[in-house]
């Protein structure tokens, strides 16, 4: 396996603009018969993702990831984001360093949790440059909808107090193994701090923006969620499959996992599921 890792710099249009972002892929010793496009999650960064990858590479795929602005190794303010926008700029960098680098190979998109929500709407408008998506407990719906007038403090929030932390997640739903928690605790590129108001309410806006949406997206999808996830809500990935226009879709939940499904102890058959269903849909494509 072939590791390498740099950074890109979002485009002068982002609000971003000139901020640096880590990315890294990960590729097989032979040539590579599709690239996997991994968006991480909310307050994590692309380095916990290293037992994904080697399957993926093992599989045949190439990884390219990145940590998303205010994430890991890359510019930014933890827990904070200027426009929700941000993030889909650093998809399109790492896209477009995909592409450079392996030019001609199908793309998969793979969004996990925050990353999930980011994938999908980036899908609003950008479908075209993937084979096929798999969203793993994204984050399309909150565990607990939140009531109007949370919504709209939250608006204020965001406007006169951005960075005002509002939310914090329980690390004890990421995984039911003791030890992916513990480490997860100890990770310094790990955020563990309250999400700031704009963040929140970027999210808000961005799920409901995604669920009015739904239906433009066609392409292939499978969604991936864990029965106990408490952070993200099965019903946003239920949501999905019934409204998404894909004459492929699937939706596989697995009733005793927590969040991270990628971290849970059955992890390996979690990610054959991913790996076999990217299979099937390179060979429809004829790739």
């Amino acid at each position: 396996m072939i590791h390498e890792n740099g950074t890109l710099t979002l485009a002068p249009g982002s609000k971003a603009a000139g901020a640096k972002i880590f990315w890294q892929k990960w590729l097989p010793d032979n040539d590579p018969k599709a690239i996997i496009l991994l968006v991480h999650g909310y307050a994590e960064h692309s380095g916990r993702y290293q037992y994904f990858a080697e399957h993926c590479v093992g599989k045949g795929y190439a990884v390219f990831a990145l940590d998303h602005w205010g994430h890991g190794k890359s510019d930014g303010t933890a827990g904070f984001v200027p426009d929700f926008s941000v993030f889909r700029d650093g998809v399109d960098r790492l896209l477009a360093q995909a592409k450079q680098d392996l030019s001609d190979l199908p793309v998969m998109l793979v969004g996990h949790s925050m990353g999930g929500l980011i994938s999908a709407t980036y899908l609003l408008t950008e479908q075209g440059n993937f084979a096929a998506c798999v969203l793993s407990g994204p984050a399309i719906q909150a565990a607990e909808e939140p009531s109007a007038a949370l919504k709209a403090i939250s608006g204020f929030l965001s406007r006169f107090f951005p960075k005002l932390g509002v939310l914090e997640l329980d690390p004890n739903g990421v995984s039911r193994d003791p030890e992916v928690v513990a480490d997860y605790l100890a990770d310094p590129l790990v955020y563990n701090g309250k999400m700031g108001a704009r963040l929140a309410a970027e999210m808000l806006a961005n799920m409901t923006m995604v669920q009015e949406n739904a239906g433009r997206i066609s392409l292939p999808m499978l969604l991936l969620h864990g029965g106990q996830d408490s952070l993200a809500g099965v019903a946003g990935s239920e949501f999905l499959v019934r409204h998404i226009s894909s004459s492929e879709k699937q939706l596989k939940i697995y009733p005793e996992l927590f969040h991270e499904i990628f971290n849970e102890p059955e992890r390996d058959n979690v990610l054959n599921d991913m790996t076999d269903w990217l299979d099937k849909q390179l060979a429809a494509g004829g790739a």
